[in-house]
């Protein structure tokens, strides 16, 4: 696996040039939020490095595959995912970045004019995973009382009638919605 890391080469420094790199990127592990993706294989990313005078331009692309749990069902399932890669670098830090830039949207160059694509790559797939990871839309979850699987079907406890049967002592009848005191509720019409 090649390094994220890249050296700017010395012809990349003259304005209106251009460069393009490619690879693969092996990124271990992406927290977003309280969830965690990885990638089964390495995510296959391009960019292109344009000089526009005062600053270098990342644009380009990842892509691949990502594995993380299902918010509703705790199962694992994977999904593809492409983002757009984006970065900002002054040449020198003398150089004034665009007025409608702010002060986090741009780095000024190292003096080692190497660029490191590993947070461009993660930055780019952040903005690019779900809010809440469903394996599918209409995943049922988990029953709230015994912590089965309600896609694979319905619980034992999700049957009144089930429970009630049981020959259990212990057995406690399923509980009503505590909200249902209001559905009787008379809001009439004030006048």
């Amino acid at each position: 696996m090649q390094s994220l890391r890249m050296v700017m080469p010395p012809e990349l420094f003259a304005p209106a040039v251009f460069k393009h790199f490619e690879g693969d990127a092996a990124i271990p592990l992406i927290k977003a939020g309280p969830d965690l993706y990885d990638f089964a294989e390495p995510l296959v990313w391009q960019a292109d490095v344009t000089n526009t005078g005062g600053a270098l331009l990342v644009t380009g692309e990842v892509r691949g595959t990502a594995r993380t749990s299902c918010a509703r069902c705790l199962q694992e399932f994977s999904f593809p995912v492409a983002g757009e890669i984006e970065g900002y670098y002054l040449t020198e830090p003398s150089n004034d970045a665009p007025d409608e830039m702010e002060e986090d949207e741009f780095e000024v160059l190292p003096d080692d004019r190497v660029i490191d694509f590993e947070p461009l790559i993660t930055a780019a797939l952040l903005l690019e995973f779900p809010l809440v990871p469903l394996c599918d839309e209409g995943c049922k979850g988990l029953c709230p009382n015994c912590g089965a699987d309600l896609n694979e079907g319905p619980c034992a406890c999700d049957n009144p009638a089930e429970v009630k049967a049981s020959d259990d002592a212990d057995a406690q009848p399923a509980r009503e919605n505590p909200f249902s005191v209001l559905k009787n509720l008379d809001f009439g019409s004030q006048d």
